[in-house]
């Protein structure tokens, strides 16, 4: 079974441009290093041909999970949702016992980008958040234990 992913109107932009960007100028790049490499002479021996192959084969593996996370994206429409209660595009602040404030976008698996503030709904601590509103307190399950917040505020 095909996975949907969830994405912003903002994220579905940002897979087609990288979609386009690897198509035109990574497959470029790709089929030049081979070129390169095989300008050195004996395949089998040739560790920069190797390198070549493998990053030619890393290329169109991603672009291969791009058209698929496109073919399959789900966008929500952020604006058609308040901000009463935390869900997917929210921007929530949380503090945790010891009074420190954190500040994160919940977005889908494939946008999801932690040292950028964006949280996957699928990580225990966006998960535990969904369906929460200002004020509610929650207990995350985290390898370190149970670690509990009170939720701040919610935006977009």
């Amino acid at each position: 079974m095909l996975q949907e992913t969830l994405l912003t109107a903002e994220g579905l932009k940002q897979l087609q441009d990288e979609l386009e960007q690897l198509k035109t100028v990574g497959r470029k790049e790709a089929a030049e290093k081979i070129k390169v490499a095989r300008s050195y002479g004996d395949l089998s021996e040739n560790s920069e041909y190797d390198e070549a192959m493998s990053d030619q084969a890393k290329l169109e593996a991603r672009i291969s999970e791009i058209e698929n996370m496109i073919k399959n994206a789900k966008v929500f429409d952020d604006s058609a949702i308040g901000n009463e209660v935390v869900h997917i595009g929210s921007k929530v602040t949380i503090q945790n016992t010891k009074k420190e404030k954190f500040e994160y976008k919940i977005v889908g698996f494939a946008q999801s980008n932690p040292d950028e503030g964006m949280i996957s709904d699928e990580c225990p601590v966006g998960k535990a958040l969904l369906g929460h509103k200002v004020g509610d307190k929650v207990a995350v399950e985290a390898p370190a234990g149970v670690l509990n917040y009170k939720i701040v505020s919610i935006s977009k």
